[in-house]
Parts: C-alpha cells; structure tokens; sequence
C-alpha cells in the first residue's frame, strides 16, 4: 500500500476522531469505554489475520514487546489523556500532544542511534510553533494552578506513554515483525490491562446502549482504531517515528478545519499563520531523507 495513501489515511480519520470521542463521555467511566473499543478492536484484527492467514503465532519474549506497546500506547496514553481532559481544554491537549516529535526524535536516539536528519528539526520546530498560533488562544488563557499542572504532568506522561508505544513499533520493524499481527495483539493486550484497571476503580461494568453512544464506539473501532492506528504504526516502520509523529501535529488542524464547516468556527489571523507554518513544516518533514536503519535488537 502506497505511503502516501497510508498518510493521508490517518490524517482523515484523525482529523475526525475528536467528534465520535465526545459522546463516550458520561454514563459509561471512561476506562471501561477504553477497555470495550480495544477488547473489540484487538478482536476483530485477531479475526481478521485468522482469515487472512497471517502470521499469529510467536515467542514468549515476542508477547512481552506486544503487551508493553499495547500497556503504553493503547492503556497508559489513553488513560492519561482522558483523565488530563478533566484539567485542561482539549486544544491545550492538542498543542501538548504535539511534542512527541521532539520525543521521537530524542527517543530515537537513545534506544536506536537514530541520527534525524536536520530537515526533520526544522520541520518539526515549524509544525510546534505553528500548532501554538492555532492553539494561541488558549495557551494566553492557561493559569498555572494545581489543577492545571496536573493535567499538563498528565497529558505529558500521555505522550511520553505514546512515544514508547512508537519505539515498540520501531523494534518490531527492526525485529522484523508484521505490522497488522503485532498491533492485533498490542491492542488485545491493551484491552486487557485497561478491564484490569476497570475492573478497580470502576468494577459496576455499565454500557450505553444508545445509538450516539453505540454509533461512536463502532467507528472509534472500525475507523480510528483498526484502520487508522494500523495505518500510523505502519508509517512508523515504513518512513521512521520522527516523521510519523508529524500527524498529531496535522490533525487537530484538520479538525479546526471540520469546525470552520460545521460549527461555524472562524480563524483570525494568528491562526492562519499558524496553519500555514504547519502545512510548511509538514512538507519539509515529509521530503527529508528517511532516517538511518534502526539497529537490529538483541537476540
């Protein structure tokens, strides 16, 4: 499949993935939300590679990098983020979210030798500032209270949490190991530490069965999870994790754009600077050299 397609993939559906998450607010505690759309999204690519047949089985040690990249990106960052929601405002988040980046970048290093190529920085540095101007409004209004450093520790650790997750998908590549099998199986693995925790602070298991509620689950599942997250760890593999992660910085753009549509929205000129610095920044990131291969892991 075309990287080019991959890309723009997960931008389309990223863009739009703030709406559906809305209505999994209120009746059901968020971490049995979070544990019901990966139970199901792991289970239906597990499905779907036992009708394909792709590659299911592996080693024991194999398991442990799906069940730390599952803990990381699909329990621990989702968690987090929600939980950073009841602080900070979701563009706040965005601007938050943005820096990973820079840890990608930075991770890169430390666990693969990764040299990015100064390009990358650029953009990068580009895309951060940009998504600042979007996002100016907010930040200008930011307190830094109690309430609010919690949010932001917490939606940093989100992040941080989704970096590692990046760095798994990096070692599987290295490991040569298939995308759509080993995402199967972190999200399986996520699912199951997410009903874990639920079943701690949130052990009366709930479920909505309205249709906002049912509707929202099933495209957080099909879409946003199987289809465009599949698409994102394939992109990690395929062009290297400090490109990829240019994404998060793309998406809430987009979904400021859905806004001007439909919500009558407007941007001011700061914000369309930024916009503009983002779209530059993304194609300086895009055209860099790929980066170096990552080193082969230990045996």
């Amino acid at each position: 499949m075309p990287t080019s397609f991959l890309y723009i993939v997960a931008v389309l559906i990223g863009g739009v993935s703030w709406f559906p998450m809305l209505f999994q607010l209120g009746v059901v505690p968020v971490e049995q939300s979070i544990a019901y759309r990966f139970l199901l999204s792991g289970a239906l690519m597990l499905l779907f590679c036992l009708a394909t047949g792709r590659q299911l089985t592996f080693t024991a040690r194999q398991h442990l990098s799906f069940a730390a990249q599952g803990i990381v990106l699909f329990t621990a960052c989702f968690l987090l983020f929600f939980y950073a929601l009841s602080y900070l405002a979701s563009g706040l988040l965005s601007v938050i979210y943005s820096t990973i980046l820079v840890m990608n970048i930075v991770n890169g290093m430390i666990f693969f030798g990764h040299r990015s190529d100064r390009a990358v920085g650029i953009g990068a540095a580009l895309g951060l500032v940009g998504i600042a101007l979007v996002f100016s409004p907010e930040i200008v209004r930011f307190e830094a209270g109690q309430g609010a450093l919690i949010g932001l520790g917490l939606a940093l650790g989100a992040t941080y949490a989704a970096s590692l997750g990046n760095m798994v998908s990096v070692y599987h590549k290295a490991a040569d190991l298939p995308v759509i099998s080993t995402t199967a199986w972190a999200m399986t693995y996520g699912g199951i530490f997410t009903f874990l925790i639920a079943l701690v602070v949130a052990p009366d298991f709930t479920f909505d069965p309205r249709l906002p509620y049912v509707g929202s689950l099933l495209f957080l599942v099909l879409a946003v999870t199987v289809i465009a997250f599949t698409a994102y760890l394939a992109l990690v593999q395929r062009i290297g994790a400090d490109r990829t992660a240019y994404i998060p910085v793309i998406v809430p753009v987009m979904a400021l754009g859905l806004s001007v549509l439909f919500e009558d929205y407007r941007w001011g000129w700061v914000e369309a600077v930024g916009v503009l610095l983002v779209i530059v920044g993304n194609v300086i990131v895009l055209k860099a050299p790929k980066p170096l291969p990552a080193m082969q892991p230990a045996q």
